[in-house]
């Protein structure tokens, strides 16, 4: 009997030994194996549509292209993009799941008290890809030519202003401008989205529309939407004939929306920089700059380290301005 139990524990023991050799053996093959071998999917965290989606599919067509494998763009919206990073930052660290963020990314750092992840410890940036300023617009009939001639002819009137919702960072600068810098009576009337939020400007129901160039190029080359003013340091080569918000008169203010790829935390360095490397020739491509242009986008290229420096800076700047509006979401 104890020699029966024996000869059992023995071949246990055999067949364990033989399992964890298979595993260590096809743990070897799959670090042998170049990456990528199969689809990547870049989870974009707003809606199909949006200027994050549109970025994302450039990219991930022209990325699909170069790495020989799928690259599968989903649009995981909700909660000002936290849905997609907590799915995310969930994923396994090998390069096959990435997130596409924007500036809600940084805000939401300082703008919620349990986003369901750390910003910080949870990712590793690979590229912050395009950027573009923010606009202040108006419909055509509204009598201001300028943001000054707007703010002055608030005083005594109370002044409507149109964002893509609560805790955007169209809402943050338009709150900022115009009710802590320039002082005016403004209400904040936010949409679930930019698109309503041009819709009601265009139908003269709102004043004023703080909001991303892409979305409203088309309305101001149609004439439905007049702009007063854009939230660059610079003026912007589509609208070289519109003032930055420093020339009317509030020194330094800048406003920007961005595309940026994270990669789960723990990815390892070289898969990293091969992503990083392939999006930045794809932002050199003609095509791709001259589609840029067309949106009034800048492509942007650079390291993870320089992304990563950026990311911290951005989320300091919005950390403020949430500390001085005083709102949180939940």
């Amino acid at each position: 009997m104890k020699r029966q139990t024996l000869l059992q524990v023995t071949r246990m023991l055999a067949l364990a030994g033989t399992v964890v050799l298979l595993a260590v053996r096809t743990l070897a093959a799959d670090a042998q194996t170049p990456y990528p071998s199969r689809p990547v999917h870049v989870v974009v965290a707003f809606a199909a549509g949006g200027f994050a989606d549109g970025i994302s599919r450039l990219i991930g067509q022209k990325l699909s292209e170069r790495l020989g494998q799928p690259v599968v763009v989903e649009n995981r919206g909700g909660a000002g993009g936290n849905i997609a990073s907590r799915l995310v930052a969930a994923a396994n660290a090998d390069g096959y799941t990435l997130l596409a963020n924007t500036a809600a990314m940084s805000i939401n750092v300082s703008l919620y008290k349990n986003p369901g992840f750390d910003a910080f410890a949870d990712f590793v940036p690979i590229n912050i890809t395009a950027s573009t300023p923010g606009l202040f617009v108006v419909h055509p009939s509204n009598p201001a030519g300028t943001l000054q001639e707007l703010i002055g002819a608030a005083k005594g009137k109370r002044l409507t202003y149109a964002t893509a919702g609560v805790g955007s960072s169209s809402h943050l600068a338009g709150d900022y401008l115009l009710r802590q810098l320039a002082g005016a009576d403004a209400v904040h009337i936010p949409y679930q989205g930019g698109s309503p939020a041009i819709t009601a400007v265009v139908a003269n129901q709102v004043d004023v529309l703080s909001a991303s160039m892409p979305p409203v190029m088309p309305f101001i080359g149609q004439g439905k939407l007049k702009v007063l003013a854009v939230s660059s340091l610079k003026r912007v080569e589509a609208l070289p004939n519109v003032p930055t918000v420093t020339e009317a008169g509030f020194p330094d203010f800048e406003e920007r929306s961005w595309v940026g790829f994270f990669a789960p935390a723990k990815t390892s360095p070289e898969i990293v920089n091969r992503l990083n490397g392939e999006i930045n020739q794809i932002l050199g491509l003609p095509d791709i700059r001259e589609r840029f242009a067309a949106l009034g986008v800048d492509p942007t290229t650079g390291s993870p380290a320089a992304f990563a420096e950026y990311f911290r800076a951005e989320v300091a700047k919005w950390s403020k301005i949430v500390k001085t509006i005083g709102i949180s979401a939940n």
